[in-house]
């Protein structure tokens, strides 16, 4: 298990990470996989004092990560950060015509990871890839701007020996079991299976046996 007695550990993204969240309530984790995990080892480890703070946004992208970073995260001081991010430099491109290209989300991702090792490298980094399972006809399209982000979001894991979730793969997967939209009811925002399903596979990422 990689999670160490009294970490705060630090969910960070988009709408999938925020779900719902409070604002105005610090300790509020949403109604997702933020809230999921951080029941089931409260439940298991509650002799850790392991703490769980969910700072993600709806509708952000990696740059708007970079902007709030400070704030957002090097203040809160995490121990352990998980980031999953990515989905919305795909989405935009299509609904918006508002593209981010490859080079800036690798040069904005590359920034929040070295700016959080740089106040601490001793902090434990998750980092979990994007995913997509078309549910509707014209996201089979969406791939083509999706996959080499994926592909840089594992490059940055291998680079930074973090953590890694592979949850564009599990998803994959599990779309063979029951159809999309039953783990993303759009193709992008999780069902109640769908954030177990990320909540079951960070856990075992991190070496969590529930």
């Amino acid at each position: 298990m990689l999670l160490k007695d009294n970490d705060l550990v630090l969910f960070q993204g988009d709408s999938i990470t925020d779900c719902g969240r409070d604002y105005s309530n610090f300790e509020d984790l949403g109604h997702g996989y933020p809230f999921l995990i951080s029941s089931w080892l409260s439940f298991l480890y509650p002799e850790k004092g392991i703490r769980f703070v969910n700072r993600g946004i709806s509708g952000d992208r990696v740059r708007d990560l970079k902007r709030r970073w400070y704030e957002d995260s090097v203040i809160l001081k995490p121990s352990v950060v998980s980031i999953l991010v990515g989905i919305n430099d795909t989405w935009r491109k299509y609904d918006s015509n508002d593209s981010t290209n490859l080079e800036d989300f690798e040069k904005d991702y590359r920034y929040i990871i070295q700016r959080t090792l740089e106040e601490n490298n001793d902090i434990r980094l998750v980092l979990c890839e994007p995913f997509l399972l078309p549910v509707f006809p014209d996201q089979e399209r969406w791939r083509e701007d999706l996959d080499p982000k994926i592909q840089v979001v594992r490059k940055l894991a291998r680079e930074f020996n973090t953590v890694f979730v592979p949850l564009d793969g599990i998803f994959a997967r599990a779309s063979t079991i029951k159809e999309p939209s039953y783990w993303l009811y759009d193709g992008v925002h999780p069902t109640p299976a769908g954030h177990a399903l990320i909540a079951k596979a960070w856990m075992e990422s991190l070496k969590i046996d529930i």
